[in-house]
């Protein structure tokens, strides 16, 4: 119940607070807080625990954005929406982003009045099946019954997938990540299909995790990342330059831990880039230290997928191309200068 009321309460304070066409870092700056959408629940990336805290992925994002802001790492609030209410959400105004495992596409950043800032996290549709069916290969799943979220992309790249390759199957379309979860979970379906970093998080609410495994195959590109809404370009840049500035510190080598004693570097990259020499955070209207205060309140990209998606969470994902660009990865930052 405490948890539904909060929720009310910032969905109310959002709709009166933030006029359609208002520029939402001076309604931020003066709500003194960040509203950002995330997920109804999903491990890894954004879920709340017994007592109603937020953790994850992208709730790490939200964070790293009041720290560029405010200083202020906690100077968020956290408005749980479903698939159909996420986008509608951020148009209204009812909150200032969406950090929700969100796939970037064309229709969606051009006709929908929202832009994607960038990829916070290179995903793609996967299928999850019992091991006991001895399946080892998506090819080999003809004539399965498959579950998959409504309103999302994996109907269509479901649907696309097996008609390449002259499969049938018996789709099983279910509004919620948790209904489909019961359903699966009870043989209602054999297959469970969506982004292969939700397949994970999702198996761990099974009855029996253990006695379901993820297929090789990745059958689409889902680059997920936070989007804001059109023609608030000052807001955009902020959310924007928050994700490289994650993505750059990593590849300067700064961390939570050392980030302090990384403003006395004499490197002339490292020393811009920490605010301690140069205007990087006037030109986007934010203290000079901003990146030294994302960086010293959340920690760089590395960290931040470590501690909720890597193997020192439940989750285990290997990095793959979500390393950096000069460790085999895609992940890469435009000079912040």
């Amino acid at each position: 119940m405490r948890h539904a009321l909060i929720t009310a309460l910032a969905l109310a304070s959002a709709t009166t607070a933030l006029p359609a066409k208002a520029d939402t870092f001076d309604i931020v700056k003066q709500r003194g807080s960040i509203i950002c959408g995330v997920s109804q629940g999903v491990a890894g990336f954004s879920a709340p625990d017994d007592q109603g805290k937020w953790s994850g992925f992208d709730i790490d994002f939200c964070r790293a954005i009041s720290a560029a802001v405010f200083g202020d790492p906690d100077k968020v609030s956290y408005v749980p929406l479903s698939t159909k209410e996420r986008f509608t959400a951020l148009q209204a105004g009812t909150v200032d982003i969406l950090s929700r495992q969100s796939t970037w596409t064309l229709s969606r950043d051009t006709g929908m009045g929202i832009h994607f800032v960038g990829a916070a996290y290179y995903d793609g549709q996967g299928f999850m099946v019992r091991k006991e069916l001895g399946v080892d290969s998506a090819l080999k799943l003809s004539g399965a019954t498959v579950c998959a979220e409504q309103g999302t992309t994996t109907e269509q790249n479901v649907a696309d997938y097996f008609t390449a390759h002259n499969m049938k199957y018996e789709a099983v379309v279910i509004d919620s990540a948790d209904s489909i979860i019961k359903a699966f979970d009870s043989g209602r379906c054999d297959v469970y299909t969506t982004d292969a970093s939700a397949l994970y998080a999702q198996r761990l609410k099974l009855t029996d995790p253990a006695a379901f495994t993820v297929l090789p195959e990745i059958i689409s590109k889902e680059p997920l990342g936070p989007a804001v809404r059109k023609s608030d370009d000052k807001w955009f840049d902020i959310v924007r330059w928050t994700l490289f500035s994650l993505i750059e510190a990593e590849e300067e080598g700064i961390t939570q831990a050392n980030a302090e004693a990384s403003l006395k570097s004499q490197n002339p990259t490292i020393r811009r880039f920490l605010g301690v020499e140069g205007d990087n955070g006037k030109q986007i209207g934010l203290d000079p230290a901003f990146a030294y205060n994302i960086v010293a309140k959340v920690g760089n990209y590395g960290e931040m997928f470590e501690r909720n998606l890597g193997q020192s969470s439940q989750l285990k994902i290997a990095r793959g191309i979500n390393a950096l660009w000069n460790a085999g990865g895609l992940m890469y930052a435009p000079p912040a200068r």
